[in-house]
């Protein structure tokens, strides 16, 4: 899941020893010599010609994207409604998989198209900004900032009724995450590889877990354990978000991809969603998930 993607981007500054100054790590691509430039995508004049804008999202992630009766739905899709309703156009949407990193989904659905049938979209929504990724994936224009996402806990409250957890309570009491999630990784890096981290196939089953008393909490994106909440409202859940030792990046901000040859749509896009920022919209589609909103930093 998306989870995997952000790994390589947040677990690397997150845990002790691992942080770098920005693009410090960064060594410039070769330049291509006596080549011809290559068109990839639809410029933005073509898709206002044509009238339609799709946009990448992620598939079976709930609460931002998925299917729901045969038609796309989540926050994810709600935002690219507003977005394109902004630039007069259509909207559709295309449900691709979560690859082994960010920078492969970029590569397959935002700059390059994948090796086999493969094509890009005019944007793909749900990509973490990262100052890093700015320097290192130069075929992408970062852009669209509109909202801030972090690792948070959900709890029973009946077996908290004192103190919320915090990641050091699971030494003792069992904690559900998402398989080889940032949570997972965070977890076992602090307090070891022990049997009370239950893992789970995504943070929706983990969050089913507590709700059906398996675990006493579940560790994971904010987003994904208050959908579980919405799921389950008669378990007694809660979530918060304590300060996590260690962790420096257990917050990233949540923007759009596009081709870095198509600045224009770049910047309409981004206009958009400002615009849906300053008037509420965005945080008002958030709320109709049931989700706590957080602006980001723009």
């Amino acid at each position: 899941m998306l989870t995997r993607a952000l790994i390589g981007i947040l677990i690397g500054f997150a845990l002790p020893g691992g942080a770098l100054a920005r693009c410090e790590d960064y060594k410039p691509q070769p330049k291509p010599q006596n080549t011809f430039a290559q068109d990839v995508g639809r410029s933005f004049d073509r898709i206002v010609e044509e009238g339609w804008i799709e946009f990448a999202v992620y598939e079976n992630y709930a609460p931002w994207s998925y299917e729901e009766k045969g038609k796309p739905a989540g926050v994810d899709i709600d935002i690219g409604r507003v977005i394109a309703k902004a630039l007069g156009l259509e909207a559709k949407f295309r449900l691709v998989a979560s690859g082994e990193n960010l920078e492969a989904d970029l590569l397959n659905y935002v700059w390059k198209g994948a090796a086999v049938g493969g094509r890009v979209s005019d944007v793909m929504l749900h990509v973490p900004y990262d100052s890093a990724l700015v320097c290192r994936i130069e075929q992408v224009t970062f852009t669209g900032q509109y909202a801030a996402e972090n690792v948070a806990i959900a709890y029973r409250a009946a077996d908290y009724t004192e103190k919320a957890p915090s990641p050091a309570f699971f030494r003792f009491d069992p904690v559900a995450v998402e398989n080889d999630s940032i949570a997972d990784f965070y977890l076992t890096s602090l307090i070891g590889s022990v049997d009370k981290i239950h893992r789970y196939r995504s943070t929706g089953a983990a969050m089913d877990g507590l709700a059906e008393g398996d675990t006493k909490a579940a560790m994971g994106p904010r987003a994904e354990l208050e959908e579980g909440l919405t799921r389950h409202p008669q378990a007694g859940l809660k979530v918060h978000s304590p300060p996590l030792v260690g962790f420096g990046r257990g917050q990233w901000t949540l923007g759009v991809g596009i081709n870095f040859q198509h600045k224009d749509l770049a910047y309409a896009v981004d206009d958009a969603i400002q615009a849906a920022l300053n008037d509420g919209e965005i945080a008002r589609i958030f709320a109709a998930h049931g989700l706590t909103f957080t602006a980001p930093q723009r």
